[in-house]
């Protein structure tokens, strides 16, 4: 596949992504300081996150445990004061391609793809909890731009049926292997998925790496492993829920220069943190195989988006379309079933604004 002039798969060097996220904390200040860094750092492209907190968050939704430890202590304002206007993420835009990187978002409602289309992105990326959001991945996939699709917390054979809803981008789609726990501890990194992603899929592989360090998921690039994203901060230290899981411009620096040694020194027998180049990662750092791990199963329940109702529904109403919405927590009838619920019949009374449930229906 290609992102702008940039070709991405086997027998390309890495193509490394500094994932702003949502440590910008608000600011478009910092976020355009942080496209500055890793445009320094040697990124090929910056990530932020598209989300309006009344449209991702049902009033059902609840914090993961790593963002309770980050010191957060309700999701709706935690993203409120998260969260950049589009007219501020095209000053971000523009940054990065003055820059000479690409800019890539990720759009976490179906109703933003519109408003995120009147802007120069380079390439669209869907988020882990988002696998099931089938909605959200087909209208991304509409738009004809680049798709990079995160898998954590999640099974092979639900990415294999994301992937399935994608055949129309199967040109321009990457799938990245990702463990949805922040900070990843290592024994729990996962590389294997990698490959067995690689079994089922004819797409270039990349991996969304969580873990605290700059290295050894680099070292996966001689391995056909094209795509790495890392959350990138200012300061780790810094007072929100992702900057402790991410790396300073400095470390950022050093996972970039780890990739692109690997690719190009592979038959090399460089020694990085005290791992050859050529012992078996994928053994190493755990089994051939693409499973949810323990440590992903609270936020694969908080993230994931569930069927909400969209206004209050008295017992006997026909359920419509204007009646659904898609919202945070996965904890009712999940995204891609939305069509499903439409001409079902109201068993109960069903507040506004909560996920709905089967026992909600005759």
């Amino acid at each position: 596949m290609n992102i702008g002039h940039r070709r991405i798969g086997l027998n390309h060097p890495p193509y490394i992504i500094a994932e702003i996220g949502v440590n910008h904390d608000g600011e478009v200040s910092r976020a355009l300081e942080l496209t500055d860094a890793a445009a320094d750092a040697g990124a090929d492209a910056v990530k932020l996150q598209f989300f309006e907190t009344d449209r991702l968050m049902s009033k059902a939704a609840k914090l993961a445990a790593y963002q309770k430890n980050a010191g957060e202590t309700d999701p709706i304002e935690m993203l409120r004061r998260l969260e950049l206007s589009i007219d501020e993420m095209a000053q971000v835009v523009d940054r990065a391609h003055e820059r000479g990187i690409h800019a890539i978002v990720t759009v976490f409602s179906t109703e933003l793809v519109e408003a995120a289309e009147t802007l120069a992105w380079d390439a669209y990326k869907s988020a882990s909890p988002d696998i099931v959001n089938r909605p959200l991945l087909e209208a991304l996939m509409a738009t004809g731009k680049p798709m990079i699709v995160s898998t954590g917390a999640s099974t092979l054979d639900e990415v294999v049926r994301a992937v399935g809803w994608l055949d129309g981008a199967k040109d321009r789609l990457a799938v990245l292997q990702c463990v949805s726990c922040y900070p990843t501890a290592l024994e729990d990194a996962a590389f294997g998925g990698c490959d067995a992603l690689m079994a089922v899929l004819d797409c270039p592989i990349g991996y969304s790496d969580h873990t605290a360090t700059h290295h050894p998921a680099p070292l996966l690039s001689p391995l056909n492993v094209c795509i790495f994203e890392k959350h990138f901060t200012y300061d780790t230290s810094a007072v929100g829920p992702d900057h402790g899981s991410s790396l300073n411009p400095e470390d950022f620096a050093e996972y970039v220069r780890c990739g692109q040694s690997a690719f190009f020194n592979d038959d090399s027998v460089e020694v990085l943190n005290g791992i050859r180049l050529k012992e078996p990662f994928l053994t190493y750092f755990g089994p051939i195989e693409k499973r949810v791990l323990d440590c992903e199963r609270d936020v694969r329940e908080v993230s994931r988006q569930s069927v909400v109702s969209a206004c209050d529904i008295e017992p006997g109403t026909v359920i419509t379309r204007a009646m659904l919405t898609i919202k945070r927590p996965g904890t009712g009838i999940l995204a891609y079933e939305l069509d499903t619920v439409v001409g079902r019949t109201a068993s109960r009374a069903i507040e506004a604004d909560v996920p709905m449930v089967e026992e909600d229906f005759e």
